[in-house]
This record gives structure tokens, C-alpha cells and sequence, in this order.
């Protein structure tokens, strides 16, 4: 009877902590920029739903994230600036996100949350480097840093592929939705990193259709480097967006969790073309204003004040501290975050904190935001007061603050690399006059290298994908084009060809090995060899598969991102790896035609017992 009653009670007050517990809902767009959004002044287009979080909850008036997509995931996964987690760029392994981090998914996850992430991941592909590795229970998703295929995309569940049906963010919000509405009984973390409006330019005929005669009456700042039908699509995506965005919040209501749940909005980067944003200089990929501030809306119903504004700047950096102490949950990492909890700000109390600078660093160029000034990768100082669209330099006018920041940035990048920040020749490319060199490793590669492995065969989670992404190509092999996340190799034409990834087998055993491919009818019949050290196995091209082309899909040409095919799946048998790091080979021992074909992927499953 007493163990009864305990249980009971046991049960009942489980069930107040999880009633008390506030879910949590991150929506993350993709090369949006700050223009972007009707709330923000942009005339060109309405954004109901996304506003609606700003004019409910708290607006951030100066928040900053990275110049590209992987570092700002990687700040708000771990509430430390990017480069000291192993970030260094968006592809070829430079994206992933060092396994010994810890993520505000752990910390979630630790404190009894379910966790979920639906969306682009873009932080790691390989298991421990994989969203399921990071406290995140259930992934739906694409884990390379963009795709190619928007319509009917082939997707990964928790490292198993499949092909949806739809366009691809209404998919990945509808499993976002399904994850809410399975676990709308106990608190939730869903992460929704969105695909858009980074490109390729796609979009559904019911959001393009409203946008592809429009005047587009505010214009960007550069004048005829405005391509207006991609801005057209852009319109369209954040139409679509939006859309998304409310059919979140629709849920939430409908389920009766508004009132207990945090909404966050924010983006990861400035916008990937020349458009209206404010007048602000500089647009992805660049440390300027326009390249690092992002909207941030937090909504909490009953918490946090309706319409109010934080001034105080803030970072992605700040994200993990500020929702796990909003969510009463404790962090889990032991590294120091380099983030400020703004919780105190968003419930309405009084700020004690001081002053200052946050860091924006991409590939070797540096620059420092304080509350009132920026000191650019050039080392030139702007008043962002007086003038916030960064067109006086006044750095002999206030030499003291240039002085200041100049010192912080120093310091900073002594500690993170090891050696002071050399500010670049004003208006250089790339990176800052004596900082880190290239040291590109193949085609399509960035200017950094990594010399990660990728790791292959851990027992929970046996499956491996290695893409081309992660390869390198030898001989006349290529790659489809000039970006590498979603890209396949092609003209594998000679036995002298190769393409090799450089693995360390975790789990010595049997695995089993597919290849995703193409490949013409006349071409098939091609041997191939995959090698791992003294182990290898072949097999037979047998079945030729060549699909079109998936080239209708977008609104605006491509630029340097491959069109993709729907590739088929060879199953090439097992290979018998040992627990070592080596070079991964797949080559052509019997050639018949003219081309033995393209790879897409090599999967590698560990066979258990």
C-alpha cells in the first residue's frame, strides 16, 4: 500500500514538473537576411506569421550571427564561437562540429526533454558528428550544407534514406509537426533549421505565382548587381516560409501548448544575394553589418512582454545559455560558453551586465561589434550610431575606440589560433593579410584544410554514408560542379581514375557496401574495386540507370550548384575492415564502354550479430 502511494505521488509530481517545463521551438531560415521580413520595413512582401512572434514577444534590435551557414549552427548548438568547436567552413569536412562539444540538444535531452530536428543540419555527417550523436532523438533532414532537389527530395530519417513527396520545407515542418503532436504530452526541444530561401531558387507555382510580376519597389543598395528574378524567388520562398512558420504556430494552439512554449526565430547568416537589407554594407559571407545581423524573435506567452525590444547586442553565441535558463534546465557542457544568458532581459528585469564586443570570424578575416562601434576585417572603425550602413571611416577621428577593439580582436584570435589578428588591405577578399593560409586539398575544396577523418562503424549507429562531398576525386574524375555539399562525381572514365575517403574504422568487422550511381545503358557492365588496405571487394555495373536531368525545378539558373538525377542504389557485397584510419578506394578493374559511372554515395553498414 505504501509503495503504492509513492508511486502515486511519485507519478503525480512527474507529471506538474512536465506540466511546469516549457517546450521549446527553434525555427532557424537559411541566407535570410535581415531585409527580409515586413517587420523590418520590407514592403516587397508580407510575412504575417513571422512578424506575429515579434509583435507577441521580444524583438532583438541588434543581434549577430556568422558570414556563413555551418559556423552560426554550430554557435547556437554550443553557445561558443564556432572556431574554437572545429568549424571552419561549410563543406568538405570543415563544417563539422567537434564530437567532444556539447549541444543545448544534450542539455535538453538531459533534463528529460524528448528532442528532435527537422531540417538541415549542416554540422557533421558521420556518426558522432551526426544530429543523432548530439542529444538530438529523432532527424529528419539533409546533414550537407544545402540541397539540391526542393521537389520530391530524398531525405534521411535517423541515417536511413527515403524520397518525400512535396516541396521540401512544407515536408520537413510536416515532420516537425508530427514530433510536436506525438510528444505534446511531455516538454519538447524541435529544432526546424529551414532549407530557404538558400538556393537553388525553387518554389512552389502558389508562392511564385504571387511574386513573378512584381515590381520589387524597394531594390538593394548595389544597384545592377540586383538579379530581380532571383530576387522574385526569394520573395516567393519567404512566402512560403512564412506559411511554414504558421503552421507551427497553428499547431501549438490547436494542441493547446502556445501558452508553454518558447519561439525562437532567427537566421543564420546575411542574404545570399544583392537585395534590400536595410542599406547595410555587405551580405553573406562577409563580417560587414549586412552580413552578420539577423532578426531574432523570442516569443513566450504570459512570460515574456508583448512588442518589447532588446537593445543590449547579442550573438547565436547566447542562444543555448538564454533558452536553458529561460527552460530552468542546467547546461551540460564543461567547456566554458563563451555566450551571455539574456534571459533576465526577456522576463523583464534589470540588466547588470556591462559592455561588450562580439566576434565575427570567417576564413581568416576578422571583425569586433560593440554596443556602439565596428572595427572591420580592415581594421577600419565605424560609428553604428551615428552611421549604420558603415560608409565614414573614422577611425582617426576616434582612435581610442579603434584602439580598443583592435586589442580585444588580437587577443581573442591569440587565444582561439595561437597567434594576434593582421587586419587585411582595406576592401581584400579571403583572408586577413597574415593569418592562416590556404591550404586547399582538391577541386571544389575550401581555402582551410581538415585533417579529420571521417569516422566509420560504431555499433549504434552502424550505418555510414560517405557522399562524394566527403571524397576526393584522382585522375580525370570530377566533381558536378564548383560546390561540394550536394554534389556527385563524374567523367570516371579510365582504370587510372579513383576516388578515395580518408576513414577511421571504429568497429573492426563485416560490412556491407552500396554505391548510389548512374550510369548510361550502353556504359553498363563496368568491374569496380573498393579497397580498404589488404581488404577488398568487387562487383558488376550491371543495370544501366540514367534518369534525366532534374533541371525544371527552379525559377532562376544555377550558378555553380549541380543539377541532380534520381540515383539508383548497387549493392557491391561486404568487405572485412579493420579498426584502423586509412584511404577508402573505389576504382575500375574492367571498363566496357565509354564511362564506368557517376557516384552520388558509398554507404558502408557494420553487420551486426
Amino acid at each position: 500500500m505504501i509503495h503504492r502511494l509513492c508511486l502515486l505521488l511519485s507519478l503525480i509530481v512527474c507529471t506538474q514538473l512536465h506540466a511546469a517545463a516549457p517546450n521549446v521551438v527553434v525555427l532557424l531560415a537559411d541566407d535570410s537576411g535581415w531585409g527580409d521580413y515586413s517587420v523590418n520595413g520590407n514592403t516587397n512582401l508580407k510575412t504575417p506569421n513571422i512578424d506575429s512572434l515579434a509583435q507577441s514577444g521580444a524583438r532583438f534590435d541588434r543581434f549577430f550571427v556568422c558570414a556563413l551557414c555551418a559556423p552560426t549552427r554550430g554557435e547556437f548548438l554550443t553557445g561558443r564561437y564556432h572556431s574554437r568547436g572545429g568549424v571552419k567552413g561549410v563543406s568538405t569536412g570543415l563544417e563539422r562540429l567537434n564530437a567532444d562539444e556539447k549541444t543545448i540538444a544534450d542539455s535538453f535531452l538531459a533534463a528529460g526533454y524528448s528532442t528532435g530536428a527537422f531540417g538541415k543540419w549542416h554540422n557533421g555527417s558521420q556518426w558522432p558528428y551526426h544530429p543523432n550523436a548530439r542529444g538530438f532523438q529523432e532527424y529528419v533532414g539533409y546533414t550537407a550544407g544545402h540541397w539540391g532537389e526542393y521537389f520530391d527530395p530524398p531525405l534521411e530519417h535517423n541515417g536511413k534514406m527515403f524520397r518525400a513527396k512535396g516541396f521540401i520545407v512544407d515536408v520537413l515542418v510536416g515532420k516537425a509537426l508530427e514530433f510536436i503532436e506525438t510528444n505534446r504530452e511531455k516538454p519538447f526541444f524541435c529544432y526546424i533549421p529551414l532549407t530557404t530561401p538558400h538556393s537553388p531558387f525553387s518554389v512552389p507555382d502558389a508562392h511564385w505565382d504571387k511574386f513573378k510580376d512584381s515590381p520589387v519597389s524597394m531594390r538593394g543598395e548595389e544597384g545592377d548587381k540586383e538579379d530581380l528574378t532571383i530576387t522574385r524567388t526569394v520573395l516567393a520562398m519567404m512566402d512560403n516560409l512564412d506559411m511554414n512558420v504558421g503552421r507551427v504556430l497553428k499547431k501549438l494552439d490547436d494542441l493547446k501548448l502556445s501558452d508553454n512554449t518558447i519561439v525562437v526565430y532567427f537566421s543564420d547568416n546575411g542574404p545570399n544575394t544583392f537585395r534590400w537589407n536595410g542599406g547595410m554594407k555587405g551580405k553573406k559571407g562577409t563580417t560587414d553589418e549586412g552580413g552578420v545581423r539577423s532578426t531574432l524573435f523570442v516569443r513566450w506567452s504570459g512570460k515574456i512582454k508583448a512588442g518589447s525590444q532588446i537593445t543590449p547586442i547579442a550573438g547565436a553565441i547566447d542562444l543555448h545559455p538564454t533558452l536553458t535558463a529561460l527552460a530552468g534546465v542546467k547546461p551540460v557542457s564543461t567547456k566554458p560558453l563563451d555566450g551571455w544568458d539574456m534571459s533576465t532581459l526577456l522576463l523583464g528585469g534589470e540588466w547588470k551586465r556591462g559592455p561588450r564586443a562580439l566576434m565575427n570570424y570567417n576564413s581568416g578575416r576578422l571583425s569586433v561589434r560593440s554596443q556602439t562601434h565596428r572595427l572591420d576585417a580592415s581594421g577600419v572603425l565605424y560609428d553604428m550610431v551615428a552611421d549604420p550602413n558603415q560608409t565614414k571611416d573614422v577611425t582617426a577621428e576616434q582612435p581610442q575606440v579603434a584602439a580598443a577593439l583592435s586589442a580585444q580582436a588580437s587577443a581573442w584570435h591569440r587565444e582561439v589560433f595561437g597567434k594576434p589578428y593582421v587586419p587585411s588591405a582595406p576592401g581584400a577578399k579571403g583572408k586577413g593579410k597574415g593569418n592562416a593560409k590556404p591550404k586547399g586539398k582538391n577541386p571544389g575544396a575550401e581555402p582551410f584544410e581538415d585533417d579529420r577523418p571521417y569516422p566509420v562503424g560504431y555499433t549504434e549507429f552502424p550505418i555510414t554514408m560517405l557522399p562524394a562531398r566527403d571524397g576526393i576525386p584522382h585522375g580525370e574524375v570530377k566533381r558536378s560542379s564548383n560546390a561540394p555539399n550536394c554534389s556527385y562525381f563524374v567523367n570516371w572514365t579510365s582504370k587510372d581514375d579513383s576516388m578515395t575517403w580518408d576513414i577511421d574504422v571504429h568497429t573492426a568487422g563485416e560490412y556491407e557496401v552500396s554505391i548510389d550511381y548512374a550510369c548510361p545503358e550502353a556504359d553498363a557492365g563496368a568491374t569496380v574495386e573498393l579497397s580498404f588496405g589488404d581488404s577488398k571487394t568487387t562487383g558488376k555495373v550491371t543495370l544501366g540507370w540514367f534518369p534525366r536531368l532534374l533541371d525544371d525545378q527552379d525559377r532562376a539558373p544555377r550558378k555553380g550548384e549541380s543539377y541532380m538525377r534520381d540515383f539508383h542504389t548497387l549493392t557491391l557485397g561486404s568487405i572485412s575492415l579493420p579498426a584502423q584510419r586509412g584511404l577508402l578506394t573505389l576504382k575500375a578493374l574492367e571498363i566496357p564502354g565509354k564511362t564506368v559511372m557517376e557516384v552520388r554515395r558509398v554507404t558502408l553498414t557494420l553487420k551486426t550479430k
